[in-house]
């Protein structure tokens, strides 16, 4: 049995039992070791590192050694009050890390400790900078002598832990790659690419959805994204999202702006629907979404690929339009890059093409949506319920019903979007590497059969693409279909040629 220390000495002296993992844990052993397996950091300490037995001893080799865990800390200090907290920092007021104690206690409970206040000693950091994703300009707490560089608000307040696979994208430079694009193949064929990206990425992202035949919705959506990337200050502004909703979702919609009911993520096995998630209750959507929207704010300047996969995930999870989460959710990943300048205009990333490309990297969406929606799921599955049909604020009619709201707000509050960023960072660099540049080769292949077919058969552009698309479709040849279609074609020589042609120009593509 583990010798456990630290968060985990906590959680079983105390009884409190987060629903994210923690990422770091600490036991005593015979030697010191790390141990890192399936994205956690198993720390073995040798004994004469044990902390004191009590709340402070172990909260403070936590904040030591374990980083800072907002979910956790919010439903400890539910548990143990203020009073243990209150004597340690009488005793040690210049203490960091009773400082920091204070504070994030404070900051989580919204209720002040009967404490006059630090009145000496340096300032510290409430997040350590090198671990954690933090707010480009801290706000000095005076009260407690600590830089405030919490990305969010107590009402939402997504972490991100800088892992190796973080810090490599936050290097990445979406700029440069594009630039190198565009030198590889010209800037107006990497134009002319940037009308079908943005069809491309707004039919990708209702295969998401798995509503891809809806023409008229892609067409909007694609519109939208054209119209809107990068154009508001704060996208996540009620008006804003108001906007942007009426314009993806269009005229007739049944339901528009913020949700006054409950929403859940499911499908029906035969008349037992199963749900996959549950959202945050109504009432406490609009203030998560402000927190989401501080989190944009505060964070700019840091990395554009981190920051956008918090607000796209971040979106997904409060979950709080009626209608158009999704779109909305892959909207603001291009809409981050654009207003950072990491994409210029006209382009957008067609991320979630490379999400649909195959059944792997689809499943890997849903795995990534599961980090968080999974533990939460297997905490809270015997609170969900389904009962009589009723009418919500909105006018919405729902039977679905969740008894544990005020249990798991701190993990809708505090969601760990570590894993998160290490995803989207990658489909980012896979779709601008692969699929762009592929999509590049294509259109460059396309140009050159075209010109070339153009030189043996006279014909507005339309017929001979449709020549060029016939033939490669036909595996090289010219069908009698396509013959009768263009009867010049029933020249063998010059058919023969025009093969020859458009074989050619997609050799390497």
């Amino acid at each position: 049995m583990a010798d456990w220390i630290g968060y985990r000495w906590l959680a079983a002296t105390y009884g409190v039992e987060p629903v994210q993992p923690f990422r770091i844990d600490s036991q005593i052993a015979r030697s010191r070791s790390t141990v890192r397996e399936d994205g956690c950091v198993h720390e073995h300490y040798v004994a004469a590192t044990r902390p004191e037995d009590t709340l402070v001893g172990h909260l403070t080799f936590a904040l030591r050694h374990e980083g800072v865990h907002l979910e956790f800390l919010s439903r400890l200090f539910a548990q143990t009050g203020p009073d243990e907290l209150y004597a340690w920092i009488t005793r040690e007021p210049t203490g960091q890390y009773a400082r920091r104690a204070g504070f994030f206690y404070e900051w989580l409970t919204r209720t002040q400790l009967a404490f006059p206040g630090v009145t000496s000693g340096n300032y510290v950091n409430a997040l350590d900078d090198e671990a954690f994703l933090t707010a480009v300009q801290p706000v000095n707490n005076l009260r407690w002598r600590v830089r405030d560089n919490l990305p969010g608000t107590p009402d939402f307040c997504p972490m991100v832990l800088r892992t190796a696979m973080v810090r490599e994208i936050e290097q990445y430079d979406c700029a440069r790659s594009l630039q190198q694009l565009e030198h590889d193949f010209g800037t107006d064929l990497l134009m002319r690419s940037a009308v079908w990206l943005t069809i491309k990425e707004s039919k990708a992202s209702f295969a998401i959805e798995h509503e891809e035949k809806y023409v008229d919705r892609i067409e909007r959506f694609a519109a939208a994204m054209e119209r809107r990337c990068g154009t508001y200050d704060s996208p996540l502004l009620e008006a804003s999202l108001t906007e942007l909703q009426a314009d993806i979702l269009g005229e007739r919609a049944t339901r528009y702006g913020i949700r006054r009911s409950p929403v859940f993520v499911g499908e029906s096995h035969g008349y037992s629907p199963v749900v996959h998630y549950v959202g945050p209750h109504w009432d406490d959507a609009p203030a998560m979404l402000e927190g989401l929207r501080e989190f944009d704010a505060r964070t700019s300047g840091r990395a554009s690929l981190a920051r956008s996969a918090v607000l796209s995930f971040g979106f997904v999870y409060i979950h709080p339009m009626a209608d158009g989460n999704g779109r909305i959710s892959r909207f603001l990943v291009n809409d981050v890059l654009r207003r950072d300048g990491d994409v210029p205009a006209p382009f957008i990333l067609p991320i979630s093409a490379t999400i649909t490309a195959s059944a792997r990297t689809r499943r890997s969406y849903d795995e990534v949506l599961e980090v968080f929606s999974k533990p939460l799921m297997q905490r809270y599955r015997q609170s969900c319920h389904f009962s009589e049909r009723r009418t919500a604020e909105d006018g919405v009619e729902y039977d679905f019903e969740f008894d544990a709201y005020d249990d798991a707000r701190a993990a809708w509050r505090y969601p760990d979007l570590t894993a998160h960023v290490e995803y989207l960072g990658e489909m980012v660099r896979v779709t601008i590497e692969q699929e762009m540049r592929e999509e590049a080769v294509y259109l460059r292949a396309a140009k050159t059969a075209r010109e070339g077919v153009k030189n043996l058969l006279e014909g507005p552009d339309t017929d001979i693409d449709r020549i060029v698309r016939a033939v490669r479709q036909n595996g090289g040849v010219v069908s009698g279909k396509l013959r009768n279609e263009f009867p010049a074609l029933d020249d063998d020589e010059l058919a023969g040629r025009i093969t020859e042609v458009i074989v050619r120009a997609f050799g390497d593509a």
